[in-house]
């Protein structure tokens, strides 16, 4: 799937091309710097393990966990909330990243939904996206 064609709103410089950390690494530090900084997000935060665990496993044990709640495609980072933060993390290059099955689907799901849905290109966008989020959450709750 192309940026452009991504259903919900992506945050960082589409156009950068370069050396960045690897998504996993700047996943990492966005997660480090939410507990840091907002523990009881932190707390709330989580990463769906799906995308390893559908790479080469067993048919049985990949059925039982679907049905048990595995959902493919969902996004890296989801924060519940109302409404929900849900973002898929991609290295600041976003050439250097791949898109698994049902991403983009969960992406516009969610948004549909009602939840805050967006793609980032790295670290700093996530944050950049997640502050959007935290702020839109907040004035809402004062309303």
């Amino acid at each position: 799937m192309l940026l452009k064609d991504c259903p919900v709103p992506v945050y960082g410089d589409v156009k950068f091309r370069g050396a960045c950390p690897k998504e996993e690494l700047e996943q990492v530090t966005f997660f480090n710097r939410l507990r840091r900084e907002y523990p009881a997000y932190g707390l709330t935060a989580l990463h769906p393990r799906n995308e390893q665990q559908l790479r080469g496993g067993h048919i049985r044990q990949i059925t039982k966990q679907k049905a048990e709640g595995m959902t493919s495609g969902a996004a890296d980072i989801i924060i519940p909330g109302a409404p929900a933060f849900v973002c898929e993390m991609k290295s600041r290059d976003h050439t250097q990243s791949s898109w698994q099955d049902g991403q983009k689907e969960y992406l516009a799901a969610c948004l549909a939904a009602g939840a805050f849905s967006c793609v980032a290109l790295g670290h700093e966008a996530a944050w950049s996206a997640f502050q959007d989020w935290r702020v839109r959450t907040e004035k809402k709750g004062a309303a």
